[in-house]
């Protein structure tokens, strides 16, 4: 699918990130078996494949189980050229002024690669070893004021600010970003208190992989609150991948992937999300499937295996490329222009998004197109015959 099909209808190609598997990566869900730790060399071996592969950025998760975003990101930054990093941004938990500094410190470093996805946080039992005690809605108003502040700063103002949550006198920034007036705003959030900072701050919206009615009913609500404000917003669909050249092939590999999750894992996971978590897009994760292996096929190649065990984004396209990219162009029908992906592990499966789906969504493959020129064992001649290499 070129890029110029992908623009039917005035719409624009679609941008695809991947993931930085902070917390450590592997092959099964629910099992030690060939796991790899969360190290440094190996999330630098993932972000400078995707650098090459033809990915615009990477998200990097947040929370007591991951490693830091943001000096993550800054090591990632130094040896990568061209990747963006989506680093958390979290109100609550430091200050907007010091905030600030560093989201203008990244941005320099990075020379302009630096996105922030705001993270207000919905698991208010890993909040409270933050030091964070707010309830639900709350914490969304502290994160208004937050966010005010942190833009006004970057922005060049002198701030001034008495407000519930923060008071800042005479708060200015010495050293200016490089995008300005800011580093773009990314967020998610399904409750009416999370669109509303979404409708006034922030630049992208991020929706889970719920089937393509739900998401669209949640981006008009969002738009519609933003348009409210005089703003528009983009709007971006984080998903797990399962690409296989066929669709044989990947199902096997989403049944392999869960194959070892006992049921008292599940059950285990299943509590715990319902006692500690606040989310209403976790709520609206877990309700897919309701902790059941029978109901896991929520939508046309839209499984929400992954769900069973881990919070957050739950779902993963599984299929063929074809059959992958015409889910894909559904969910931009109703508004999605990015794409948050991932898969386990999640180097290898950046490759296979890479070689099998960028082809159907248009997205050059820049290792693709160095390779093209050169003969190989792997490369057949104008006449049929392969070219073998000189030396073997």
């Amino acid at each position: 699918m070129s890029v110029t099909a992908l623009r039917r209808g005035g719409a624009d190609p679609i941008s695809f990130f991947w993931f930085i598997p902070t917390h450590g990566d592997g092959s099964y869900l629910g099992s030690e078996r060939q796991q790899r730790p969360a190290e440094f060399p190996y999330f630098k071996q993932i972000a400078q494949a995707v650098d090459q592969l033809g990915y615009e950025g990477v998200l990097l998760p947040t929370g007591q189980s991951c490693e830091d975003s943001w000096i993550t990101a800054t090591g990632l930054a130094t040896v990568t050229e061209r990747l963006k990093f989506l680093v958390a941004l979290r109100p609550g938990v430091v200050t907007p002024s010091f905030a600030a500094r560093q989201t203008a410190a990244l941005d320099r470093l990075s020379n302009g690669r630096l996105l922030l996805n705001v993270v207000v946080g919905g698991n208010p039992v890993e909040l409270a070893g933050d030091g964070v005690f707010l309830p639900h809605d709350e914490r969304y108003l502290q994160a208004d004021e937050f966010l005010t502040i942190w833009r006004r700063l970057l922005s060049g103002e002198n701030v001034d600010f008495d407000g519930k949550y923060y008071r800042v006198q005479g708060g200015r920034l010495d050293f200016p970003p490089v995008q300005a007036p800011h580093p773009p705003l990314w967020f998610g959030g399904s409750s009416d208190a999370g669109q509303a900072i979404a409708a006034e701050h922030v630049d992208t919206y991020l929706t889970w992989g719920e089937p393509v009615a739900g998401v669209a009913e949640k981006v008009e609500r969002a738009r519609q609150k933003a348009a409210s404000r005089g703003r528009k917003l983009r709007f971006g669909i984080r998903l797990h991948f399962i690409v296989r050249e066929t669709e044989e092939e990947a199902w096997a590999a989403a049944d392999r992937l869960i194959s070892r999750i006992s049921d008292a894992q599940i059950e285990a996971a299943q509590k715990r999300f319902a006692e500690q978590m606040d989310s209403v897009g976790q709520k609206r994760m877990a309700e897919l499937h309701g902790g059941r292996r029978d109901k896991l096929v929520v939508g046309p190649n839209l499984w929400a295996g992954v769900g069973l065990v881990r919070t957050g984004a739950g779902t993963a396209l599984v299929g063929t490329p074809e059959q992958v990219a015409e889910r894909l162009r559904e969910y931009q029908a109703v508004g999605i222009d990015t794409v948050i992906g991932s898969g386990y592990p999640h180097l290898e499966e950046a490759y296979r998004v890479a070689e099998l789906l960028f082809p159907e969504l248009g997205i050059e493959n820049r290792l693709r197109r160095l390779g093209a020129a050169v003969a190989n064992e792997f490369t057949v001649g104008q006449h049929g015959r392969a070219r073998v290499a000189a030396a073997s």
